[in-house]
């Protein structure tokens, strides 16, 4: 951790849809001591799931291209071929859409053939290994239920007035829906829109009114509209960035090289270079530091940039 900071990184992250209530507690134990002993002004972000679909739990496995798998509606599963997924809106969803599913930040791709209330029989179109709690989503369907579910609630409860805590809330539709949350959570609590839908691009100044900062996350924003629509709506809204009244922050990919490899490519390089040109007040790293080979080499890398891009 201080090797992070020292190579630049301003906040720590923590998905919280990845850990149970109890490993919240005990990763707070240990970070929050640390950033007050050693920067006082870094912060512990709380990524919450808000509306975000998830699956549930059951043993990784690799999905093969034409295999077909159920998806049922339920918290976990130990059935081969099977993955549960604990949303009831998700099914509902499906049935109103075109059929494409994908998983994993669109990485694995599903075609549907079947579906009802709860279940939903489909196709690998494209495949990869599978792990619980990864995302999931229909790309063609709008239909979602915007609220915190119970654990995140109880997130809010438990560390409500802590010193230090910032909250990222995934999957915002609109102003509308940030307003319920900035009345919902303590009115002092400093709050991250993150927008991964093109409802929230469409709304991004009413969020800004409403919210802390906001982030920009590629990842989910592809997997909800495609790559092409979302590379429009990226362009288009990058064009807003410096009017809008809060801090805007580029995620998804930015580095993605450096998950494996020590360096970024050119690529990349120029990429950082012109978002932060562009306006945007910073990167979030994801893989790069959470799984990532080289996490000090690659918050020193965008922070190079970031530094170049405030002279």
């Amino acid at each position: 951790w201080l090797d992070l900071l020292t190579a630049g990184a301003s906040s720590f992250r923590l998905n919280t849809s990845h850990l149970a209530l109890e490993q919240i507690e005990q990763w707070l134990d240990r970070i929050r001591p640390f950033l007050k002993a050693h920067d006082a002004h870094s912060h512990l972000i709380l990524d919450l799931q808000g509306g975000k679909w998830r699956l549930g739990d059951f043993p990784s496995f690799t999905l093969e291209p034409g295999q077909l798998i159920e998806l049922i509606c339920a918290p976990s599963s130990e059935t081969a071929g099977m993955l549960p997924v604990p949303h009831q809106d998700f099914f509902q969803a499906a049935l109103s859409s075109d059929g494409t599913i994908v998983l994993n930040d669109a990485r694995i791709v599903l075609a549907m053939e079947k579906a009802d209330a709860l279940t939903v029989k489909a196709r690998v179109v494209r495949g990869g290994e599978i792990s619980p709690q990864k995302g999931i989503t229909c790309s063609s369907s709008s239909y979602r239920i915007e609220a915190l579910g119970e654990k995140d609630r109880e997130i809010l409860e438990r560390t409500s007035g802590m010193d230090g805590i910032r909250y990222a809330l995934s999957y915002v539709r609109d102003a509308a829906e940030m307003s319920r949350y900035r009345t919902m959570i303590n009115g002092g609590a400093y709050l991250i829109a993150k927008l991964e839908r093109e409802t929230a691009l469409e709304d991004a100044g009413g969020i800004a009114l409403l919210s802390d900062e906001l982030w920009l996350c590629r990842g989910d924003l592809g997997a909800e509209m495609g790559p092409v629509a979302m590379a429009e709506a990226v362009h288009r809204f990058s064009g807003t960035v410096g009017s809008l009244p809060r801090p805007v922050l580029m995620a998804g990919q930015v580095l993605e090289h450096m998950t494996l490899c020590p360096v970024p490519t050119r690529s990349e390089v120029c990429f950082l270079h012109d978002t932060l040109a562009r306006g945007y007040g910073g990167i979030v790293l994801s893989d790069e530091t959470a799984v990532g080979r080289y996490p000090v080499e690659s918050c020193r890398a965008a922070a190079m940039f970031k530094a170049v891009a405030s002279r």
